[in-house]
């Protein structure tokens, strides 16, 4: 599964997203895990994917405290998602506010994974390097 192009879409109501044919024919069964990304976007994973992942983010000790700020960033925002039917999701107040969306969204396949973005901020971002 590799995650890429990007993907120009429109809130259908608010925090509501259709998730394009080609991602959601990538994902295996109607559930997806999306969390905070880094650079202000979200991530999102194949529900299989995440959990074997996650797994390995375990093995490091909680001791080292760089350790311990990365798991509280990525576990206290992941929520699962359910797609419904006609492709559309939710996603929760609090992942629209760190992305900074609201009427627009670009959907931007990383390989591994896909991210979502303030269409704005993604054109800062490539601006960047």
């Amino acid at each position: 599964m590799v995650f890429f192009g990007e993907y120009q879409l429109s809130f259908t109501s608010p925090g509501r997203l259709v998730l394009p044919k080609r991602i959601r024919d990538l994902l295996k069964g109607n559930i997806f895990i999306l969390g905070k990304g880094f650079d202000n976007c979200l991530s999102g994973y194949d529900k299989e994917d995440w959990e074997k992942r996650a797994q390995a983010l375990f093995n490091f000790s909680l001791i080292q405290k760089e350790n311990l700020l990365r798991q509280r960033f990525l576990f206290s925002s992941i929520v699962y998602l359910e797609i419904d039917s006609q492709g559309r999701f939710i996603i929760p107040k609090n992942l629209l506010s760190h992305a900074d969306l609201k009427e627009e969204a670009l959907i931007v396949g990383v390989g591994d994974h896909f991210e979502i973005w303030n269409p704005r901020k993604w054109k800062e971002y490539q601006k960047s390097f």
